[in-house]
């Protein structure tokens, strides 16, 4: 479902008035929208053809911070300019902010005009592009599971995040009645993300109070990143136009079941799905099978792609459809690749293993890059595990800390075959920067546990 929007019509809706600020923005290491509004006009004059930023943004942290270490951007280095890249293919209208359009741009070396190799968008090129070398198309779907709360993020900031309150109080898992009451920020995302280009399928209500999942048609891999950094971003801002505060944070209270985004996967050529045998087991092609087995083998390596931050590992928990392994199960939510549409020309693999805080450019980006080297290497496919993974103690962990998940990128062969080393050191120094930053806070936990008793 394409944006109806073009710089044609563009030109005449700001003639017409109806039409006058243009978001120019990119995705940074975090998966956020970054950039400048525009005044159409200027838009429409130049910076439909570049404008500019400082490359301290991917190089950077949550609370953009300027931390050492980076070879890319520095103090020493004077932290200089990057080209943003409109790709006005990505032109589309967004109908939840007053006479607004945004595009997403892809970004550049301010001297040579070369594409930056650690910008989440172009890592996710690079592996398409390697894919199409073998005539093969990735094609990809996301899950956005989230909570909703009662107060504002501005209530919730001056309060110091205490006594949180989610806006559904039970389990809404599928639940009619419990979601209707969350329709207020549900019905206008769906709608809105729809109308701006983002061809959404359904919501509906996940495993927790408060919590909903959000989804988005399976479509090539670049444009699921994209719809899926947009929704997240219209999440946030229509959360808020309500009053209330939408949070993608994986595991907000250690008692509550996590927020995921499962990636679903295939790879296609010539319009059709090349995942699909008829006389496969569960209808699983050899390309399928070697692909699955390259991600499986290479899971632990991509950890930090799916799960970026010291929180993302409080999810990964028995008994909350979180996987703990690495194996692969036939339509089975306790393993961390799941096979859906056995036996008909929607097979695909489901990995299970991403959380919400994902960026979607990196994790499809290892995904497929794991994949690969499957098929590189051929590698065979071991039969699949039925049954409780929590419970199978023959079946490979996946990392369990960040700092685990550190040392298997930083060590990883295939990841820097694939991406090249200047962006593996770079995200190995972001992975860094984050332990460093936790570990020398002193949490509410240490002080209540240890105050009186130590």
């Amino acid at each position: 479902m394409p944006s109806d929007m073009t710089l044609e019509i563009l030109k005449s809706e700001a003639e017409a008035g109806t039409i006058d600020t243009v978001l120019v923005c990119f995705v940074d290491m975090q998966g956020r929208l970054m950039g400048k509004r525009f005044h159409v006009s200027n838009f429409l004059e130049s910076a439909h053809e570049e404008t500019h930023c400082c490359n301290y943004l991917l190089a950077t942290d949550l609370e953009m911070a300027t931390p050492d270490g980076y070879a890319s951007a520095s103090w020493r280095r004077g932290y200089g300019d990057y080209v943003m890249k409109p790709d006005i293919s990505t032109l589309r209208r967004m109908p939840w902010l007053e006479g607004t359009v945004m595009v997403l741009c892809d970004i550049l070396d301010h001297h040579t005009h070369q594409p930056v190799s650690h910008a989440p968008r172009q890592i996710l090129k690079e592996q398409i592009a390697r894919l199409e070398q073998h005539g093969l198309t990735p094609m990809m779907a996301t899950e956005l599971e989230f909570f909703i709360f009662n107060k504002s993020l501005d209530e919730m900031r001056r309060e110091g995040y205490r006594d949180l309150e989610t806006l559904g109080p039970y389990n809404e898992d599928y639940h009619i009645l419990q979601t209707t009451k969350e329709e207020h920020v549900m019905r206008p995302l769906r709608n809105h993300l729809y109308a701006a280009g983002v061809p959404i399928e359904n919501s509906k209500g996940e495993a927790e109070k408060g919590q909903e999942e959000l989804n988005i048609k399976y479509c090539d891999a670049l444009l699921c990143a994209d719809h899926h950094t947009i929704a997240k971003h219209a999440t946030k801002e229509i959360a808020w136009q309500q009053g209330h505060s939408a949070s993608f944070l994986p595991k907000w209270h250690h008692e509550r079941v996590g927020s995921a985004s499962h990636v679903h996967m295939s790879l296609w050529k010539d319009g059709e799905n090349r995942f699909f045998d008829a006389d496969g087991d569960h209808g699983m092609s050899q390309l399928m099978r070697q692909f699955t087995a390259g991600l499986i083998a290479y899971a632990p390596d991509c950890m930090v792609f799916f799960a970026p931050y010291i929180n993302s590992y409080k999810r990964f928990a028995k008994g909350t459809f979180a996987p703990t392994k690495t194996a692969w199960s036939v339509d089975n939510r306790t393993a961390g690749f799941r096979l859906c549409g056995g036996d008909t020309k929607a097979v695909r693999m489901e990995c299970r293993i991403p959380g919400s805080d994902m960026n979607p450019y990196l994790a499809q980006a290892a995904l497929l890059a794991a994949g690969l080297k499957g098929l590189e290497e051929g590698l065979e496919l071991q039969p699949s595990t039925d049954g409780d993974m929590y419970e199978n103690e023959n079946v490979a962990e996946i990392p369990t800390t960040l700092r685990a998940a550190t040392e298997a990128l930083r060590n990883s062969t295939m990841l820097r075959e694939a991406m090249g080393d200047d962006v593996i050191d770079h995200y190995v120094r972001c992975a860094e920067w984050e332990q460093e930053e936790f570990d020398r806070v002193v949490t509410d936990w240490e002080i209540a546990r240890g105050f009186e008793k130590a």
